[in-house]
């Protein structure tokens, strides 16, 4: 937001006296000396740009919880001024919503481009679409926690459950077609084959760290193999 004059230049412009004044405009003339030097610029305060901004306001949300956390809260976590966040979002929710967007939006394309792969059978394209799945949540690590989080509190947060709910389908789906062409055992429903894929998966929010000494890929392929070892048919 742009900032208005601050009020002691303003008293400092309204005091000044006759002699001053005059002294000032005897000497508002520049030589070309003086008007060929560079001008310093003045230093501005600190911020962040917009996608930095939702990185931290995300990690922030992430470990204070985001029913807890104020936009006071977040400001001074950023070590910032409230209103250069609002510089960028007009309001926390705004903040929530391109917060948990980008770990939506991520995981729905992972997803559905695994489902989508051609001349291979149902069961790989599952095993695909976990494997893509982890490196996504471990690439958006704290978009995704936030996503698991939510619990329907407001319309964004149920909007959130139901784009969880369509990316919950399209892996159903392909749970159902690996059944159908015999890729994985019949004796377990495909809702909860599901629902213990992504709880596998879903519970790296909880230990996962940047600094954990596993890259994301060796991460993925554990998962999926200790996954998938027993279901085969």
């Amino acid at each position: 937001m742009p900032e208005s004059s601050s009020p002691a230049s303003t008293a400092a412009d309204s005091t000044t006296s006759p002699a001053e004044s005059t002294t000032t405009a005897s000497t508002s003339s520049s030589t070309p000396a003086e008007a060929a030097a560079p001008k310093r610029s003045r230093r501005g305060r600190p911020g962040y740009d917009r996608e930095t901004l939702i990185n931290r306001a995300t990690e922030v949300f992430v470990s204070r919880g985001y029913d807890g956390t104020s936009m006071d809260t977040v400001a001074r976590e950023l070590g910032i001024t409230k209103s250069a966040i609002y510089h960028h979002v007009t309001s926390k929710e705004e903040l929530l919503h391109l917060a948990i967007s980008r770990g939506i939006r991520a995981l729905d394309s992972a997803v559905e481009t695994e489902s989508l792969r051609e001349n291979v059978s149902a069961l790989e394209r599952l095993r695909l679409a976990v494997r893509a799945s982890v490196v996504i949540l471990i690439e958006y690590h704290h978009s995704v926690t936030l996503l698991l989080r939510v619990r329907g509190n407001s319309a964004l947060e149920r909007e959130a459950l139901e784009a969880r709910r369509k990316i919950d389908a399209k892996v159903r789906a392909l749970v159902e077609a690996a059944i159908a062409e015999g890729g994985l055992r019949s004796d377990f429903t495909a809702g909860l084959i599901t629902r213990l894929l992504f709880g596998m998966v879903n519970s790296i929010t909880e230990w996962y760290r940047p600094s954990y000494p596993v890259d994301p890929d060796t991460i993925a392929e554990a998962v999926t193999t200790m996954a998938f070892h027993g279901l085969e048919a």
